[in-house]
C-alpha cells in the first residue's frame, strides 16, 4: 500500500493548501447543512444513518484531495465548528449554551451535541482514511473493522420499534397492541392503543412534563386496566417518538390543547363513536381539563392524577416550602443556594431541573403499593421508560432531548393558567386522585379549585402509599374507580 503522496500537485494539478482548504471547506460545508437542516441534530433514525453516509461521503472526498492524515482530524474539526455557530440561537437546551454544573446539563450536553458530533465526525475520519490511500493492496484491518463496526451501528439504528403484546395474565386469549403514527396540527405524532377488546371503552392518558414520554410507563403500570379499557397512550408533540415534530416557534399551549382534541375525535371515531374518557397526569392534567372545556362532547368524563391547578403559585410555595425545610435541617448550604436561585419562574430548565431533585425532602418517606413496586421492577424499562421497546435507538434518546427540550418551550406558557379561574365549571363527570404524598404546594389549590367546580358529578380520592403519580402508584384502586364509579368507564 502506498503512502501519503509526497507531491505538492495532485493529477489535476492543485497545489496542496488548496487540495487542503477545498477539504476542510467540504468538511464546514456538511456541518452549515445540518445546521439549516436540522439544528438539533439528527432526531429520527433514517437522519442518523443519512448523515453518517454523507459524513463518509465526504470524508472519502478530503482523503482524495489532500492524501494526508491530519484530513481525519480537520475535516470533522470544522464541521463541528461550523454546525455549532451555525445553530446558536436555537433557544433549546440540547442545542443552547454549555451548561455542564448540573446532571442535567452534562446530560443535555451528551445528546445534543456528542451525539450529532460522533454520527459526523467518526464516519467523515473513516472515510478520510479510506480516501487517502492510493492502491489498498493488502487489507488494512483496523481501518476496516472500524469501518464494519460504523456499518453495524447504522443497521442497529434503523431497527424498528414495536409494540409489547398484552400479558397473557391480563388477556389469556390475547390482546392488541399498535404504535400508530397520526397527525394532528399537521405535525406527525404517534400513539400506543392496548386492549383486551375493540368494543371496551376507551381511556386517553396525557402524561406529565411538559416533555415526558410515559408510553413504556403506562404500558408496565397501567396493565391491569387492559380488561376493562382499551388505554390509548400518546407522546405530545415535542416528546419521545414525537420529537421529531416539536415546533418551538408554533407550539403554543393552544394549539397542545387542540391536538387533544384532534386525538380524542380521531379516537371516538375509531372506535364506533363513543366519548373518551380522559386521565391527565400533572401537566396533562391541566391539558387535560382545558380540552375537556374546549369540546366537552368527546368525552366521558376527566380523571386528574396529581392535579395541577396554578403552576407559578405552586413553584413558588415549593421554593418556600424548601427554604423553610432547609432552614428546619440545619442546611446553611442548601438555603445559600436556593437564595441564589431565588424564586420562581427561572429562565432555565436546569435551575428548575435543581429544584425538582429536592422534592422528596418535602414528600415525606412512604412505601409504595407492592403491585406497583413489583410491576416496576419486572417492567425492565429503565430510568425515564427509555429501555421500553417502543422507542428505537434514536427515539431513545429523544425521550430524554424532549424532556429537556419541549419544556422549556411550554413551561414558561404556562406561567399564567389558573384553573380556578379559567375552569370553573365542566361538563362531565370529574375523578380526582390525590396521594397522601403530594407536595402541599400542589394538593391546596387543587383541593380550592375542585370544591368551586361545578361539574355533574365529582369526587376526590385521598389515597395513601402514593405521591404525585398516584394513578400508577394506585393502579389497582384506579380500576376500582373506573369499575364502580365512573359511568360507562369500564365493562361489568
Amino acid at each position: 500500500m502506498t503512502s501519503d503522496s509526497s507531491s505538492p500537485h495532485d493529477s489535476l494539478g492543485l497545489p496542496r493548501p488548496l487540495r487542503a482548504g477545498l477539504a476542510v471547506l467540504a468538511g464546514a460545508a456538511s456541518g452549515l447543512a445540518l445546521a439549516w437542516y436540522e439544528p438539533r441534530g439528527p432526531v429520527t433514525a433514517v437522519q442518523a444513518v443519512a448523515l453518517m453516509g454523507a459524513s463518509l461521503a465526504v470524508g472519502v472526498l478530503g482523503g482524495r484531495l489532500t492524501r494526508s492524515r491530519w484530513a481525519a482530524l480537520a475535516m470533522p474539526a470544522a464541521h463541528v465548528l461550523a454546525f455549532e455557530v451555525a445553530r446558536q440561537g436555537s433557544g433549546l437546551p440540547s442545542a443552547g449554551p454549555v451548561v455542564l454544573d448540573s446532571a442535567f446539563g452534562v446530560v443535555a450536553f451528551l445528546l445534543g451535541r456528542v451525539v450529532p458530533w460522533s454520527l459526523a465526525g467518526v464516519p467523515m475520519a473513516l472515510g478520510a482514511a479510506w480516501g487517502r490511500r492510493r492502491v489498498p493492496a493488502r487489507a488494512p484491518w483496523a481501518l476496516a473493522a472500524a469501518t464494519t463496526a460504523t456499518a453495524l451501528l447504522a443497521g442497529w439504528l434503523l431497527l424498528p420499534p414495536t409494540a409489547a403484546p398484552v400479558g397473557r395474565d391480563v388477556a389469556p386469549g390475547g390482546g392488541f397492541a399498535e404504535l400508530e403514527e397520526v397527525t394532528l396540527g399537521g405535525h406527525s405524532q404517534w400513539i400506543q392503543v392496548r386492549g383486551t377488546d375493540p368494543g371496551n371503552p376507551v381511556l386517553l392518558y396525557l402524561s406529565g412534563g411538559p416533555g415526558q414520554s410515559d408510553l413504556a410507563f403506562s404500558r408496565v403500570l397501567l396493565e391491569p386496566l387492559l380488561a376493562d379499557v382499551t388505554i390509548v397512550g400518546w407522546d405530545q408533540r415535542g416528546t419521545g417518538k414525537s420529537y421529531p415534530s416539536l415546533d418551538a416557534a408554533g407550539l403554543s399551549l393552544d394549539r397542545a390543547v387542540d391536538d387533544v382534541v384532534e386525538l380524542a375525535r380521531h379516537l371516538r371515531d375509531r372506535f364506533g363513536g363513543r366519548p373518551i374518557h380522559l386521565l391527565g397526569e400533572s401537566w396533562g392534567s391541566l391539558l387535560g381539563v382545558l380540552a375537556v372545556q374546549r369540546a366537552p362532547e368527546l368525552f366521558a368524563s376527566y380523571i386528574g392524577s396529581g392535579q395541577m391547578v396554578d403552576v407559578l403559585e405552586t413553584d413558588r410555595r415549593i421554593y418556600a416550602d424548601l427554604v423553610a425545610a432547609a432552614g428546619t435541617a440545619g442546611d446553611g448550604a442548601l438555603v445559600a443556594e436556593l437564595a441564589q436561585l431565588s424564586p420562581p419562574p427561572y429562565p432555565s430548565v436546569f435551575d428548575y431541573g435543581r429544584i425538582m431533585t429536592l422534592y422528596p425532602m418535602l414528600e415525606g418517606a412512604y412505601t409504595p403499593p407492592r403491585e406497583y413496586r413489583e410491576r416496576a421492577a419486572a417492567g425492565g424499562v429503565g430510568p425515564l421508560g427509555v429501555l421500553g421497546q417502543e422507542y428505537g435507538p434514536i427515539e431513545k434518546l429523544n425521550v430524554v432531548r424532549g424532556l429537556l427540550d419541549m419544556f422549556s418551550v411550554m413551561y414558561p406558557q404556562l406561567q399564567e393558567v389558573d384553573l380556578r379561574r379559567e375552569a370553573p365549571r365542566l361538563e362531565v363527570p370529574v375523578f380526582i386522585l390525590c396521594g397522601d404524598h403530594e407536595l402541599a404546594a400542589r394538593t391546596d389549590p387543587a383541593r380550592a379549585w375542585f370544591d368551586r367546580l361545578e361539574a355533574p358529578a365529582k369526587r376526590w380520592y385521598q389515597l395513601p402509599d402514593a405521591g404525585h403519580s398516584v394513578a400508577f402508584e394506585q393502579a389497582g384502586e384506579l380500576r376500582r374507580i373506573l369499575r364502580e364509579d365512573v359511568p360507562g368507564a369500564a365493562t361489568r
